[in-house]
């Protein structure tokens, strides 16, 4: 009997353990987290920087002496020069060449100024990608909550109808109740019906935005456990300060660019200077011959030569003419960077209109939740009068009912408000530059 009782309790708990397993509480810090992890665009801004970070060591590579070395193996036929065989069988040269740019007009500092510009864009390009996915995750947690939320509603509703049910059903049964009022009991408890499968599928919805979000498995149920929905300090520090914005830290950069931009131009018409060293060996180059002397005899000879050679050249580059195009293109870099002064100019303008709307949102969702919290706790100390009079047969049922839709109604309202003041919180925190 023990063995059977302990089959049927593993029985029924093995459903459980796997349902229990196909759920997964998750904090608004963990999704945020895990959608930073596992997000395209994130890893692909990680890259971004790490290849900005190769880009100025490689700049700065510039500044330094390179040194080269270079063999070279010749096998030749015997040549015949002025009487003498010059012979080149496996002669080889062998060097080292250093070489050492001095001055070329200003293109190296400007070069590894935009490297260093190119390594700020990139984090700045990082860290605005990142405070998408941030808002985007924080949009698809609170809507889950708030539709959430709404379906636990609605549960509640549907048990307040059924024990009205209940009560007017005993009330029809003493001919103290008619059967319309069980009928319109029953009709609102089916439009109740409809409006919950509503809102849970709704809620499948949410949760397949957010698992998409965040990379978890869509068959896995995400039960958020930042249910309330708090009120922050954020409302009460409200400041329309830009300077902390990753936009217009790009478009500050790109102004910087086009500063060096100007000046790379400009060092295209400057006198270059490099310094040249290096030292080169040579081995096994025959020479072989004779040499006639007096008395009609001759000298043979066979000379081998190998030795090294050290070498220094200081090269000076001045372009003289160049029809003028040298100093044309200093004047496009000028107007292309006029023309990033111009839409920095122009889109601070629309960032700081951006950042005021969402001041006026924020503190207009401020007032929405406080007057939708006013309106529910009116809803509930009315549908407690109205349940009350009812039970004393002092007002109708159409009373009650409507005490009951204006409860639902209010509950409704705040959850959309406290909803709509979070995602306006984030929104704020993301024009302004701060949400991470």
């Amino acid at each position: 009997m023990k063995k059977n009782i302990i089959i049927a309790l593993t029985l029924t708990l093995v459903p459980f353990a796997s349902v229990q397993s196909q759920s997964q509480s998750l904090s608004l810090r963990d999704c945020r987290r895990l959608a930073l992890d596992f997000n395209e665009q994130v890893q692909t801004a990680d890259n971004a920087v790490s290849r900005a970070k190769l880009d100025r060591q490689i700049a700065f590579a510039q500044y330094l002496p390179k040194v080269d070395g270079s063999a070279t193996a010749v096998y030749l036929k015997d040549q015949d020069v002025l009487g003498m065989s010059l012979q080149a069988r496996g002669t080889y040269l062998a060097g080292v060449n250093v070489t050492l740019p001095i001055y070329v007009g200003g293109r190296l500092t400007a070069a590894n100024r935009l490297a260093k510009i190119g390594q700020t864009v990139s984090e700045e390009q990082r860290r605005k990608t990142r405070m998408q996915v941030i808002a985007d995750v924080d949009n698809a947690y609170y809507t889950l909550i708030s539709v959430r939320s709404k379906v636990q509603m609605l549960e509640a509703y549907a048990r307040q109808m059924q024990g009205l049910y209940d009560q007017v059903q005993l009330s029809v049964s003493a001919q103290m109740a008619t059967d319309n009022d069980l009928l319109r009991i029953a009709t609102k408890q089916n439009e109740i019906s409809y409006q919950l499968q509503k809102a849970r599928n709704g809620e499948q919805l949410c949760q397949l935005a957010l698992a998409n979000i965040i990379g978890t498995d869509f068959e896995q149920t995400i039960i958020p456990t930042d249910t309330l929905f708090s009120s922050s300090a954020v409302a009460a520090e409200l400041s329309e300060d830009i300077t902390e914005r990753p936009d217009l830290h790009l478009l500050q950069q790109q102004v910087k660019a086009g500063e060096q931009q100007v000046k790379m131009a400009r060092a295209n018409y400057l006198p270059t200077v490099a310094l040249a060293g290096g030292y080169s060996y040579y081995d096994r180059l025959k020479l072989k011959g004779s040499l006639p002397l007096p008395g009609g005899k001759a000298l043979e000879f066979d000379h081998t030569f190998h030795g090294g050679r050290p070498m220094a050249m200081l090269s000076v580059n001045v372009p003289l003419f160049h029809w003028g195009a040298e100093l044309k293109k200093v004047k496009k870099a000028k107007l292309e960077l006029e023309d990033s002064r111009l839409q920095l100019q122009q889109y601070e303008r629309g960032m700081r209109i951006e950042v005021r709307r969402a001041v006026q949102n924020l503190t207009e969702g401020q007032r929405m939740v406080e007057t939708a919290t006013l309106g529910k706790k009116q809803a509930d100390e009315n549908l407690r009068v109205m349940r009350q009079k009812y039970d004393n047969q002092l007002c109708t049922m159409t009373d009650l009912l409507d005490a009951q839709s204006q409860w639902q109604q209010a509950r409704s309202n705040l959850i959309e408000a406290q909803t709509q003041q979070k995602i306006y919180e984030t929104e704020y925190l993301r024009l302004t530059g701060r949400l991470e």
